[in-house]
């Protein structure tokens, strides 16, 4: 029996669909990779080193904020915490409370599913990182991850002293962990004259150019260590970055949208 032919305007179509089918983006490439995700960003203590009251990490919450929204972050799904709301009227900033943090991660990982991102800048020790009036240690850390990033694709940093002791509790297959220093190493930057930390001023210095969270999580390692060399902070923090096997491959497809 011999097979029907395509012919007329069936293979006019059949065309049109195959050319189609070639130039379709990506995955990565389409636009609102992160439309989906639940995102906090933690500024965890206002002030520096030293004691006195510093803004260094609401500057970089608020900033952050603005770059994750410019890169194809859902302003309605992504929250900031700072230990003094009241000090920014102007900004959608709730109060730095260990329980309003969970609970109000709880709520939006409920609505965006697709993944998370959870970014804490503070003072860190080897015992954990501060967040309000508590010190989240590794299990705690991880327990809130667990409870409510299950097993999307996750995205967990770390701006603190010490944060790479986050490492080994939060690691797994579908997520990515960068933190600001390795866990017996401090980091730098957190003066009360100082705008950014080194760490945060990085991410907020690549993520303009980088592709996707694994490509800013080098970047961000190649720039501290810059930063750092030329303004002869020693001993070097050494940044940490923890992609799981089953992300690795799928991080690329989570592009940044292309910035405004």
């Amino acid at each position: 029996m011999r097979p029907h032919l395509i012919t007329g305007p069936i293979r006019v179509l059949v065309g049109l669909l195959l050319a189609a089918s070639l130039t379709l983006p990506a995955p990565g490439a389409v636009a609102g990779a992160f439309t989906n995700w639940a995102a906090v960003v933690v500024a965890g203590d206002d002030h520096a080193h030293s004691g006195a009251h510093s803004e260094v990490f609401d500057n970089a919450r608020r900033d952050l904020v603005k770059a994750l929204t410019a890169r194809g972050f859902s302003p309605d799904h992504v929250l900031q915490f700072s230990l003094r709301p009241e000090g920014y009227p102007k900004e959608a900033v709730l109060r730095t409370d260990s329980t309003q943090i969970v609970h109000r991660l709880e709520t939006l990982t409920d609505t965006a599913k697709d993944g998370c991102l959870l970014y804490f800048t503070s003072h860190g020790s080897p015992d954990g990182v501060v967040v309000g009036r508590n010190n989240w240690t590794p299990n705690i850390m991880a327990s809130v991850v667990d409870a409510t990033c299950a097993d999307r694709p996750a995205v967990i940093i770390i701006s603190a002293c010490f944060s790479g002791v986050f490492v080994p509790l939060l690691a797994a297959p579908n997520r990515m962990i960068l933190t600001a220093a390795r866990p017996d190493r401090a980091s730098f930057g957190c003066g009360e004259a100082d705008r950014y930390t080194y760490f945060d001023g990085c991410v907020l210095q690549q993520i303009s150019g980088a592709h996707d969270f694994a490509a800013l999580g080098r970047a961000v390692q190649a720039c501290v260590a810059k930063e750092e060399h030329d303004t002869g902070a020693a001993p070097a923090s050494e940044p940490q970055l923890e992609i799981g096997a089953a992300l690795r491959p799928m991080l690329p497809l989570y592009a940044f949208s292309a910035p405004p």
